[in-house]
């Protein structure tokens, strides 16, 4: 339950999430149904009724958020998407390189007006107790922000050059039908596979850094009234959040595979006695399939998990609103990780139905976890916010924006 503490002056607000997974069940199941009928059609009203429920469900100082999008403008961007990847998986598939290189670059470029489009909508969508959010950055901000995309595509390019100089065998593919691609990956030589690795580390980097960019802009730029959000974590933070996911990804990795190696093992030790060779060889691939698809789940979900958590716990223990609010969040990343092992386990078991149950458990676990701290008392924060609305911004804010609320 929600609760508020003093202490000097300053309120404390424990936030919470108010749903429950059958409630959400019937609205999921609701929106599988439909989006299935329709052929994906239903996708925005699926969407829309999403986003109410979890909105509807999370209490902030004892008042719910409100989604407030249009239905239209959410219809309107799902169509525009949907177009344009009808008529890149043509292009494609129809063997038009040009369209295609031309699709790719435009994507490239227009990555960041669509996150920022994207931003402007979600907050603007935004009212807690009839207060507006709102996304103020300028699109030259938007744009500089995203300097780490342009920086690694050009890494890409720059690469491409490179194999030619260094092993341009590498990008001979074979034509005589006799052999494949990985057939050809031993001709990379020392200097070719350095390339490779250089690109790889770098191209992580610079993904960490678009990551950092992007939220340390929406929280500087984002805000209620005239107060703008306050950003403490470095690009440091970040970096080492990433490498102790990599850590959790190779532990898991190691534990697969030697789930993997046991299974097979005991499979042989199994069947070794079986007269029949060719049902064992069947068993054992059929074991070595599923082991590999578990394998893979075990090396990558506690990571992607943990990395989610740590993220969370780190950007909600360290924003807040101007001088007059922060928030701190004590969400702990290894009990998040056993929940969404759980989670995966039991929607595997009921065949996807336990989703709607996973969802909500685990969004309950992250918004429980954070306390918002408010100095001088919430109704004077209420008044002054409400003092300093916008109307003008606003509007623009509505009338900016691609529908795309996952």
């Amino acid at each position: 339950m929600e609760y508020a503490t003093r202490r000097h002056d300053i309120d404390a607000y424990r936030l919470n999430f108010s749903g429950r997974g059958g409630e959400y069940f019937r609205v999921w199941i609701v929106n599988v149904l439909l989006s299935i009928v329709t052929l994906g059609l239903y996708t925005p009203w699926a969407r829309q009724r999403t986003a109410r429920y979890f909105y509807d469900h999370t209490m902030v100082a004892g008042s719910p958020l409100e989604f407030t999008a249009p239905l239209r403008k959410m219809v309107f961007g799902f169509l525009i998407f949907a177009l344009l990847y009808v008529a890149f998986k043509i292009a494609s598939e129809t063997g038009q390189d040009t369209a295609v290189a031309l699709f790719i670059l435009a994507a490239a470029v227009l990555a960041p007006y669509f996150w920022g489009s994207a931003m402007r909508f979600r907050l603007a969508s935004t009212r807690w107790r009839g207060l507006q959010l709102h996304f103020a950055a300028s699109w030259k901000e938007v744009y500089l922000a995203s300097w780490p995309l342009f920086v690694m595509a050009a890494l890409w390019v720059a690469i491409t050059f490179g194999f030619d100089l260094v092993a341009p065998q590498a990008l001979d593919l074979p034509s005589d039908g006799e052999s494949d691609v990985f057939s050809e990956l031993p001709a990379m030589n020392a200097a070719a596979w350095g390339l490779v690795a250089v690109g790889v580390v770098l191209s992580v980097l610079c993904i960490i850094r678009i990551e950092f960019n992007y939220k340390s802009l929406l929280v500087l730029r984002g805000g209620i009234g005239n107060q703008g959000g306050r950003w403490k974590p470095v690009y440091g933070n970040f970096v080492r959040i990433w490498l102790a996911t990599l850590g959790v990804l190779l532990a898991g990795a190691a534990l697969a595979a030697a789930l993997a190696v046991g299974v097979v093992l005991a499979a042989q030790m199994a069947l070794g006695s079986s007269r029949g060779l060719g049902a064992m060889v069947v068993v054992l691939m059929l074991l070595a399939g599923l082991a590999g698809v578990l394998g893979l789940i075990v090396a990558t979900a506690p990571a992607r998990a943990y990395r989610e958590a740590r993220m969370f716990q780190l950007i909600w223990s360290n924003v807040g609103l101007s001088q007059i609010a922060r928030f701190k969040c004590q969400l702990r990343p290894w009990a998040y990780v056993r929940l969404r092992m759980k989670n995966l386990l039991l929607t595997g078991l009921t065949l996807g139905l336990y989703r709607p149950f996973a969802r909500t458990s685990e969004y309950a676990m992250k918004l429980d976890s954070v306390t918002l701290h408010v100095k001088g008392g919430l109704d004077q924060l209420v008044g002054q916010l409400g003092r300093q609305q916008d109307a003008l911004g606003d509007v623009l804010a509505d009338a900016v924006g691609l529908g795309i609320v996952g």
